[in-house]
Formats: structure tokens, C-alpha cells, sequence
């Protein structure tokens, strides 16, 4: 049931995963989605913020469908290897973006935090322990402020770090410089549709110059263990260990 194009992860360090569930869950997604924000898709004058943050933190409904969706634990057993995640019920943290508003600064390059620290704190460093999954509940166009990624910066980003755990919010030029003249391809898509996307893959959000809000959960998935050299999986090897 495999149905991510591994070669396409390992060189881009991010690839497309069409269809996880039928596009009428994505739908339901978005209806709920609209209930808990207190706001209308029917209503643009209430949409007065650039971002409203919302989350699903137990799998209630079509989001328990997407993360038990077989086309998802195939793709992560195809990237991280069968054992090498763990699963999660919810889908965590997600933002709707708004056309027609002044755009929030949120929209740098960057990393996100992979890897938990002693204390319990997160950074970023060369053995991550996660890796990034976006989940699409509305139509996402390339005006609809879809995730910029610089294709194939998760090899760049191998280059500079080491196992110290750094601060994300001290590493803007670092990751600004990382893949830089790379090409950059957008996390477009339909309701139902996700993108699995490299712990050391630069990315960033943009403006949404478009018409209608997008729905997206952005989450990390959990490793078993460590990325570390040798370890056999795609996502290793996408780095040239």
C-alpha cells in the first residue's frame, strides 16, 4: 500500500502523499475546524487576523481517520522503517492562514525542533528524533499560501550541524543561508492530502494571496530512536549516511 515515491524523499527531502483519506474526511475536517475557531466560511468579515491557531489533541472523528489512515503508516514504514515511529491518535497544532489581512510575521525559514533535550526542552541538531508531517484539510493552491520547502536543503542543513542541541529562535541565518539557491516547490494539494517532509528540510510559511482560509496540521512524528548514521532507513540515506 506504499504510496510515497521514497527516491523523490530521499533527493528532495520531502515528498507528497495523495489521498490518505477520501477528500469528504478532509471536508469534515474543516466543518469542525470552522466550529472551534467561532468563525464562518460564510462570513469574510469575521476573518480580521492573518493566523487563528487551533488544534485536534485526541482524534475525534476524521482526524483519528487521517492518522489511522493505512496509505500514511505505509509511507512512514517506507521512510522510517516498520518500528521506527511511533503512532499518534491526534493531529496536533493548526494554523488558518486568511487572505484579505495584512500577513503575520511568522513567514521565515527554518527548521523546526527535532530533538528533546535533557530537561525536557526542544532544539534542533544532527540526531533528530523527529520528522515533519503536513496534513491538508482545505484546497491549497499555489496563491493559498501553501509551505514554501527549498528542495533538497535537508542535505545542506547535514552539513552544519552536530549533535548539539541549538536554539531554533538564535538560528535565522542559518537557515536562511541553508539552500538558498536551491529551487523551492510548494506544499499545494487537496482536502485528504499530506506531505511528509525531512527533519532537516528548510521551510517556511508565506502570505496567502488567495481567496479562501487554509486548513493545515503541522506535526511531528515521533522516531523510535535517534536519526543516526547507518541506520539503513531513507531517511538516513537522504543525507548520505
Amino acid at each position: 500500500m506504499e504510496n510515497i515515491d521514497v527516491e523523490q524523499f530521499a533527493g528532495d527531502g520531502f515528498a507528497k502523499l495523495e489521498g490518505l483519506v477520501p477528500r469528504e474526511v478532509g471536508d469534515a475536517a474543516r466543518a469542525l475546524l470552522w466550529q472551534r475557531i467561532g468563525l464562518s466560511p460564510d462570513d469574510p468579515s469575521g476573518w480580521t487576523q492573518p493566523v487563528v491557531w487551533t488544534a485536534d489533541l485526541t482524534g475525534e472523528g476524521p482526524f483519528g481517520q487521517f492518522m489511522a489512515s493505512p496509505k500514511l503508516h505505509a509511507a512512514l514504514d517506507a521512510v522510517a522503517g516498520q518500528g521506527g515511529w511511533h503512532p499518534r491518535a491526534a493531529v496536533g497544532n493548526i494554523p488558518v492562514r486568511f487572505p484579505r489581512v495584512p500577513p503575520a510575521d511568522d513567514r521565515g525559514w527554518h527548521v523546526d525542533s527535532n530533538t528533546m533535550r535533557a530537561d525536557g526542552t526542544w532544539g534542533v541538531s544532527s540526531r533528530p528524533v523527529t520528522l515533519l508531517l503536513l496534513v491538508l484539510f482545505s484546497e491549497v493552491g499555489q496563491d493559498d499560501a501553501p509551505t514554501r520547502i527549498r528542495v533538497g536543503s535537508h542535505r545542506d542543513m547535514a552539513q552544519v550541524l552536530d549533535e548539539e542541541v541549538r536554539d531554533p529562535m538564535r538560528m535565522g541565518p542559518v537557515f536562511d543561508d541553508a539552500g538558498r539557491d536551491r529551487p523551492v516547490a510548494l506544499a499545494t494539494g487537496s482536502p485528504g492530502d499530506a506531505y511528509l517532509v525531512h527533519p532537516f528540510a528548510v521551510h517556511a510559511a508565506q502570505e496567502h494571496c488567495g481567496t479562501e482560509p487554509r486548513f493545515m496540521a503541522q506535526m511531528p512524528v515521533v522516531l523510535t530512536k535517534p536519526l543516526a548514521p547507518g541506520d539503513g532507513t531513507p531517511l538516513a540515506r537522504a543525507i548520505g549516511w
